[in-house]
């Protein structure tokens, strides 16, 4: 019966572990005022007539904090690479200097900070939803077990404390990621 038990509470904890790796990857996608080569992930490229991501063709580089460069392995690929960047209405303006395409990432108004933040806190609660899901299919699974109640209440009660560790560690991501994209 331990076992069981321990495995529900391992499951459920594997769930909201993959809950805190989704949000941190989704958060990577908001911008947050700074050149980051990661912004340039969604892009798409036309290469030998298929949609290719452009870290697959190009290297990406931050000269400096307002600047992304993107070196293609392939001159040809720099039109390309352009469209595809404005394509992707990421609000940028590429250039191009003959050899790399050059970006330079304007600063963010309030109100778009606003709205970033916004977006950063939906994507907390989607991933608190996701949480406590697993903790609701980790009680329903210990409610199927035929086990004392007082084993049974300690469970539950190890899960909600994971819920609520998971919970605190997912509300300190978005303060943080809150205070990156506020600062100018």
């Amino acid at each position: 019966m331990e076992d069981e038990i321990d495995f529900i509470i391992d499951t459920a904890k594997e769930g909201m572990e993959n809950a805190i790796t989704h949000l941190k990857k989704q958060l990577q996608n908001i911008r947050a005022g700074k050149a980051n080569p990661s912004m340039l992930n969604g892009v798409l490229v036309e290469y030998y007539g298929s949609q290719t991501p452009l870290p697959q063709v190009a290297n990406i580089n931050t000269p400096d904090a307002r600047t992304l460069s993107v070196q293609p392995f392939e001159k040809k690929l720099i039109p390309e690479i352009e469209k595809g960047i404005m394509q992707a209405n990421l609000g940028f303006n590429p250039m191009n200097n003959g050899e790399n395409v050059i970006i330079n990432v304007p600063p963010l108004t309030e109100e778009r900070r606003k709205q970033l933040s916004k977006q950063a806190k939906a994507e907390g609660e989607d991933a608190k939803i996701g949480v406590r899901n697993d903790r609701k299919a980790a009680n329903n699974e210990l409610k199927k077990l035929d086990v004392s109640e007082d084993l049974q209440r300690d469970a539950e009660k190890d899960v909600q404390e994971l819920t609520d560790a998971y919970i605190k560690r997912i509300d300190e991501i978005l303060d943080n990621k809150e205070k990156e994209i506020m600062t100018i």
